[in-house]
């Protein structure tokens, strides 16, 4: 039985966005030719269009069509290609704020390899006129590298499709009566089971989580809208005024009027103009 070579991973950090040095196609070759080498300052990440044999701070990989690798700074790599060899690869900086997720060095990009090949090529023809739209295309492309593989670490964890799906119904229905039921039937889940997802990736109740993004975007809309408090109490879905204000008063600590004075120095007694009328 073949040993599985032992999976090797980085810690990469995406809160913010990367700095590109290159970004280009590298065309490798011919049969038998080996490169080795290693970045000292920079990542490297690389998108695949054949077959070779990489081998990554000693641990050897074979390299297929839609592999895809991010090996960190100062990692000898060895390439042995099989014939002309061609790939996309973008030389960076990341980032050392934020969260660091753990992600394996080599890895399939399985049905995302069409993305990532896409959002590399983007990056490559917006490069380095469009230096903006090249960072924000890698940007899109290493949070879906991250994202290909279930994180290893406790710090970050992949999101259950179904918490997916029900976050994304509840921000697009905020403004309307949401149960739990209905959410988690959307979601394809049971009500129970919907809940222990709730608890293991979010820390809360799906209840508790549309009240908070309820009252978030409250705060928000009181704070940085001219809509006035009837409308805001509507769109967040408490349409009931004195409902409203006993949520506000609750979980902001203030009733609307004071939240949105004392953001934009508008005396509270000050008429506030009606623009849903």
């Amino acid at each position: 039985m073949t040993e599985l070579p032992p999976v090797q991973t980085a810690f990469v950090r995406l809160d913010g966005p990367p700095d590109p040095v290159a970004i280009g196609t590298g065309v490798h070759g011919p049969a038998g030719h080996v490169d080795e080498f290693q970045l000292p300052d920079l990542w490297q990440f690389h998108l695949y269009q054949y077959e070779a044999d990489l081998t990554v701070g000693g641990v050897e990989h074979l390299i297929r069509p839609g592999t895809v690798s991010l090996v960190p700074p100062g990692t000898p790599v060895r390439y042995r290609y099989r014939g002309r060899s061609e790939h996309l690869y973008v030389h960076l900086r990341l980032g050392t704020a934020g969260t660091a997720r753990t992600t394996p060095t080599v890895q399939r990009a399985g049905s995302q390899a069409a993305v990532l090949d896409r959002q590399l090529r983007q990056a490559l023809a917006a490069w380095p006129h469009a230096r903006g739209r090249a960072v924000a295309e890698v940007w899109a492309a290493l949070w879906g590298v991250a994202e290909l593989d279930p994180p290893r670490d406790g710090n970050a964890q992949a999101l259950h499709p179904a918490v997916v799906a029900a976050v994304a119904l509840i921000e697009a229905r905020l403004a309307e009566p949401l149960a739990v039921p209905d959410i988690a039937k959307a979601a394809g889940v049971s009500h129970n089971h919907l809940t222990r997802l709730f608890g293991t990736a979010l820390g809360d109740t799906v209840v508790g989580y549309v009240r908070t993004r309820r009252m978030e975007r409250a705060q928000h809309l009181l704070r940085a809208s001219t809509l006035s408090i009837s409308r805001v109490a509507a769109v967040v879905g408490i349409p009931d005024l004195q409902a409203f204000n006993k949520a506000c008063r609750r979980e902001l600590g203030a009733c609307p009027r004071t939240i949105r004075a004392s953001w934009s120095g508008t005396p509270a007694h000050r008429t506030t103009v009606r623009i849903d009328q």
